[in-house]
């Protein structure tokens, strides 16, 4: 008799432990995760994690290379989703570079995402000597990049984007990450959803995400906060807004969760580990906000 329970017992497991595997390889891609994303900790150490220890303090500045000291990085606001980032070794990035919007001097760096044609050029500035692409040649070939410049390090992390007629492109946009001076940056690019494990687990510790906010054409408010709680870095610059209105809309949201908010007078700031908040905190930069 109790040969039969203990029978009977394992083949409720087995049937238990099938159906969970099922399940889970008839999952999404790329699917919002359904609970809270662990903290940090439990995450991969992928980049150098953050050091918060001093009062917060983001120094603006003009953005020259003479400024930018061992230890710091320098990050320009050129507009909509493009930033220069520029290292102490003179090493230049632009992100999400395009026709539209663009520094005036050719970046050493070009990073690029597909969504629209104001993320993306088929015509980059032949003086650049690296151009990543964020998607690769298929839905099936997703872009991989993990690229050393002098002191810079450029990798991404592929997520799927919506197409005009309500599809799924699979691995049309991609989370840029550069590593200079002790610094982890995430640019999130054309974001359209919510990060599965993976790829948190990917990106690992950051210190300043680059965020689209506009809440429409990208990531919803909530899922974009959603994001940000998950990735849990000390500075957050809000990018990809249409005007002021979606602006705010994104900044009275972080506030309400306890970060603090402050609008900068310059589009340039140089950064260093011990400059990061001690607090979570959102910077707007000034730019064309297109």
């Amino acid at each position: 008799m109790r040969g039969r329970s203990l029978s009977a017992l394992m083949a409720v497991l087995i049937v238990a432990l099938a159906t969970v595997v099922v399940a889970a390889r008839a999952q999404p891609a790329s699917p919002a995760p359904s609970a809270p994303a662990p903290t940090k900790p439990q995450m991969r150490e992928n980049c150098p994690g953050l050091v918060a220890g001093g009062p917060p303090r983001a120094v603006p500045a003009a953005l020259r290379l003479a400024a930018i000291n061992a230890g710091e990085v320098g990050i320009r606001y050129i507009g909509h989703a493009t930033f220069v980032i520029q290292s102490p070794q003179g090493v230049t990035i632009a992100t999400d570079y395009n026709d539209f919007v663009r520094p005036r001097e050719a970046p050493d760096i070009a990073t690029m995402n597909h969504a629209h044609s104001t993320h993306y050029t088929d015509h980059p500035d032949p003086a650049i000597r690296s151009v990543l692409r964020g998607w690769g040649p298929s839905p099936d070939q997703p872009a991989r990049h993990d690229l050393q410049v002098r002191d810079v390090r450029v990798r991404n992390v592929p997520t799927n984007i919506r197409t005009w007629n309500g599809g799924t492109e699979r691995h049309g946009n991609s989370i840029f990450i550069f590593e200079v001076s002790g610094l982890c940056i995430a640019h999130l690019g054309h974001l359209h959803h919510t990060l599965t494990q993976q790829q948190l687990d990917e990106i690992g510790r950051v210190d300043v995400v680059m965020a689209p906010v506009d809440g429409s054409v990208t990531l919803d408010l909530a899922g974009m906060v959603e994001v940000l709680q998950a990735l849990q870095a000390p500075l957050i610059i809000p990018m990809h807004y249409f005007g002021m209105a979606s602006l705010r809309r994104f900044l009275d949201a972080l506030g309400e969760r306890s970060y603090d908010v402050e609008t900068g007078e310059r589009s340039s700031i140089v950064l260093s580990k011990a400059s990061l908040p001690a607090k979570p905190k959102v910077l707007a930069l000034p730019g064309r906000a297109f």
